[in-house]
């Protein structure tokens, strides 16, 4: 873990040293881009004529980054661009953790002391312990900085927008309006308010979304698409489709307006959250002419988006930062095909089996609480009643837990989180009693329905590109995922 701190360190010692600093930008646009892979852009590269992407292509610095923990497809991502540190310090492990005291899986930033503004849920930055790129902003430049957070999903944009954001909002596909919470100073900022009220959210969601052109003109049509073009009604897939990436963008350039954004000797940020997982995509890789469709609508948006604020603000006093984040991974079907094995493992059963083994052994008595993610959840409340041992059984849990086909390791809690391959994973509210890890092609479901590990890629890599008229020359090779905040810092 120290080696990697001085890599990062060196990192962006370097990218200081080697870049040509003219100015300060005002506007720092840091967008996420769910489902990016690097192999998806250089294959749609040659079809761009212009546009957002194939502008960064040119013009950006650009290189791929991997995650120094594991990858489920959450937001455990997005953590740790926001932060540049690990899960076992910024406390975002997966999306969900178990709670002992109602054995019920709950959002991790769900926040019942806050209120929903636009939903019934409300969600808070509380279970986010390290400060994001926005909290460093606020903590050395103060009030004056204007901050905010506009996206699909509200734990991406919670995590974007950090502890210290002026407001941030997401889309309500239910509502179908801008939502927001109550956590943030502004609520639900004014100019997502009037896209709720002047009825252009309703507008966009309205539209149909067809192929843009015709379906042979495609690299990868399937057959199904070849037989009968995909044609799907915006509302019913709202956050899988153009639409919300649209939304995004027109929502930023109202808003940068609304907060003159950039407009001052103070740098503002604006975090963007956009998407390219379609419906019915099994994998990010472009596998049907529907992805291939939605990294076009991307790139179109992007374009404009980088267009009007650049005509707005001037070259010299924006800046982008574009990062892909893994979702869906290379997919259980591209394995198979390639003759990798490609399995499920139900964290749930072996729960379940787990607690028949201890009542073999100990009696007829609720000695498991449960499973997720990773870990087996003990009734500590019970093993302290029955004056039993708990780290004995921790250890005859996971010698258990070895049986099992997919099971590659597992440990007592008080070593796992001392485990090389797993310290930097882990953190204390997201651990149970015991922890496993799974051999190579097996994905981790919480029951034969939901699945909680959809990247089953070893070490997977992201693209990152920086357009900035202020720097010139940037270090070449690829990055760690706790480097790229260093690019704002």
């Amino acid at each position: 873990m120290l080696k990697t701190y001085i890599h990062s360190a060196l990192i962006a010692i370097c990218l200081l040293a080697s870049s040509v600093l003219t100015a300060a930008p005002r506007l720092t646009v840091v967008i996420v881009v769910d489902g990016l892979r690097q192999d998806n852009l250089d294959q749609l590269r040659p079809y761009w004529q212009q546009g957002g992407l194939r502008t960064l292509s040119e013009e950006a610095y650009q290189t791929t980054f991997t995650f120094p923990h594991l990858v489920y497809g959450g937001n455990e991502t997005t953590a740790t661009i926001m932060t540049g540190t690990t899960p076992a310090h910024h406390g975002y492990a997966m999306d969900n953790y178990f709670s002992r005291s109602d054995r019920r899986v709950h959002g991790l930033l769900v926040d019942d002391n806050q209120k929903g503004i636009g939903t019934t849920t409300a969600y808070s930055p509380a279970a986010l312990l390290a400060p994001t790129i926005g909290d460093n902003l606020r903590m050395r430049v103060g009030e004056k900085a204007k901050i905010f957070a506009i996206g699909i999903h509200p734990e991406t944009t919670i995590l974007m927008a950090g502890h210290s954001a002026n407001a941030c909002c997401w889309i309500n596909a239910d509502k179908q309006a801008w939502a927001s919470t109550s956590y943030y100073p502004l609520g639900l900022p004014s100019a997502a308010d009037e896209f709720n009220v002047n009825g252009r959210f309703a507008e966009l969601v309205e539209r149909v979304w067809t192929p843009r052109m015709n379906i042979t003109s495609y690299t990868t049509p399937t057959a199904e698409e070849i037989r009968k073009p995909f044609s799907y009604k915006s509302a019913d897939v709202l956050t899988q489709s153009p639409v919300a990436n649209t939304l995004v963008m027109e929502l930023a350039l109202a808003l940068q307006k609304a907060e003159s954004l950039g407009t001052d000797a103070t740098p503002d940020l604006l975090f963007l959250e956009f998407n390219t997982v379609t419906p019915n995509a099994q994998a990010d890789r472009i596998q049907s002419a529907e992805q291939e469709d939605i990294h076009l609508w991307l790139n179109q948006d992007l374009g404009y988006l980088m267009d009007q604020l650049i005509k707005r603000l001037g070259k010299q006093n924006v800046e982008f930062l574009l990062v892909g984040r893994p979702v869906l991974g290379i997919g259980q079907q591209t394995m198979r095909l390639a003759g990798l094995p490609a399995k499920d493992f139900n964290v749930d059963r072996a729960a379940a089996l787990t607690s028949s083994f201890l009542m073999a052994l100990y009696g007829h008595e609720r000695w498991v609480n449960g499973g997720y993610g990773n870990s087996i959840y003990l009734n500590r409340t019970l093993i302290a009643q029955k004056k039993n041992s708990l780290e004995t059984m921790q250890r005859q849990v996971a010698n258990f837990l070895l049986d099992f086909e997919a099971v590659q390791a597992a440990f007592p809690q008080h070593e796992a989180i001392m485990y090389p391959d797993l310290a930097t994973s882990l953190n204390k509210k997201q651990t149970g009693d015991i922890v496993f890890t799974l051999l190579p092609g097996w994905r981790l479901c919480e029951n034969d329905k939901n699945v909680i590990d959809n990247v089953l890629e070893a070490d997977p890599a992201s693209p990152v590109m920086y357009w900035s008229a202020n720097f010139l020359q940037f270090p070449e090779g690829p990055l760690s995922a706790t480097q790229i905040i260093n690019f704002v810092q």
